[in-house]
């Protein structure tokens, strides 16, 4: 592999991989660094069901589709039935192997820049120098939670659901899960099917209803966006809120119908507007009292608290790039081709929301982001000698 390519993806999850194969069918120098869906593979569980569709493909040119890998496997699209994380990380490994996208399995332990070009060391000692980079590591870092809960939880009851894959660990557990959106909803179906005694969940909303979430508009609004791609940024306030806002409704107040069987079942306990107020610990577990007076015997907690970016958070930024970096609420000012204020560092997936919309931090996102940052890769790229 090139030690200088001209551009370095930092990243091998579904942002890195779709801006790579846009890349790639244009020829330009670049370099893959990471390890392919690794958080798909060892932060989500076996057996999740996915909320997209078919239609959320990685990529950008429409050649290696979803709909062309079931086909080869003699599959037609069912829209009834969701996607499983299964079956979607064995069409990621169709797309690889199709687009022959080479990868180079490491980590990057230090990003730095000096003279104008940016060094980046890996986790084998060796160096990789390229004039552009991107950032396209997804969600890992920015795990959230709330420091009340934190507080009061000891820390080795609690843990992220980013770090709750394996459910037979909770085979004969009490588990109370913090949290009361989709994600909270399916650990605790997965959880219930793996055996877990007993599952409550407490969240301070309703619980959101068990209806179809419909994305059926969100998919022209994110592929006007290349060319457009100030739309967003230049909405006023009020009308980039309402655009949250209607995310929010179809992604964190409905829940998908698939789940309510699971879900209604005797080991499953809701406490809706609730919060936990004080911990005890006892010789055979911890004491959890809610607001609302309950009190539940519990042997371990799950944060189903989500993420929330903080560029920041990312280990590898060396110190004097992070002075660079303009930053606003976590995320990094960028402009209309994903590049931060640090010239020639570009960054995509979940930290580009603040400028781009909430839409890039899901799947639906990668085909856009891919074309509109591979556009700015390629018109900063040198004119040959």
């Amino acid at each position: 592999m090139n030690p200088s390519p001209e551009t370095l993806i930092i990243g091998a999850g579904p942002f890195g991989l779709g801006l790579a194969s846009y890349l790639q069918n244009r020829q330009h120098d670049f370099r893959v660094i990471g390890h392919p869906m690794e958080f798909w593979k060892r932060h989500m569980p076996a057996g999740m069901l996915l909320r997209s569709g078919v239609e959320w493909h990685l990529d950008p040119d429409g050649q290696w589709t979803i709909e062309r890998f079931l086909a080869e496997r003699g599959e037609s699209p069912k829209p009834e039935k969701p996607l499983s994380r299964e079956l979607y990380l064995a069409y990621t490994d169709w797309f690889l192997e199709r687009t022959e996208i080479p990868v180079q399995t490491a980590y990057v332990t230090q990003l730095s820049r000096d003279n104008g070009h940016f060094r980046a060391v890996l986790d084998d000692g060796s160096t990789v120098e390229a004039r552009q980079v991107v950032i396209a590591t997804g969600f890992y870092s920015y795990s959230h939670i709330p420091a009340p809960l934190s507080n009061l939880i000891p820390s080795d009851r609690l843990r992220h659901t980013r770090d709750v894959v394996n459910m037979a660990d909770y085979q004969g557990k009490r588990v109370l899960i913090v949290g009361g959106r989709q994600s909270a909803f399916e650990w605790a179906a997965l959880l219930r099917e793996a055996g877990a005694a007993r599952i409550d969940l407490s969240y301070r909303h309703d619980t959101p209803q068990f209806i179809p979430s419909d994305w059926s508009w969100v998919e022209p609004l994110v592929e006007g966006m290349v060319d457009q791609p100030g739309w967003f940024r230049n909405l006023s306030a009020e009308e980039q809120e309402i655009h949250r806002l209607n995310l929010w409704t179809e992604g964190r107040l409905k829940l998908e119908p698939w789940l309510a069987e699971r879900i209604f079942r005797p080991e499953v306990g809701l406490h809706p507007r609730t919060q936990v107020t004080a911990v005890t610990e006892k010789p055979d577990g911890l004491g959890v009292t809610l607001d609302s007076g309950e009190e539940l015997a519990v042997d371990a907690v799950i944060a189903a608290t989500g993420y929330q970016v903080d560029i920041r958070r990312l280990p590898f930024l060396d110190e004097s790039l992070l002075a660079e970096l303009a930053v606003s609420n976590g995320f990094p000012v960028l402009d209309e081709g994903f590049q931060s204020s640090v010239p020639g560092l570009y960054v995509t997936s979940f930290p580009a929301g603040l400028a781009f919309g909430p839409y890039f931090g899901f799947t639906i996102g990668v085909r856009a982001a891919s074309r509109l940052v591979g556009e700015a890769l390629n018109r900063n790229e040198p004119t040959p000698v």
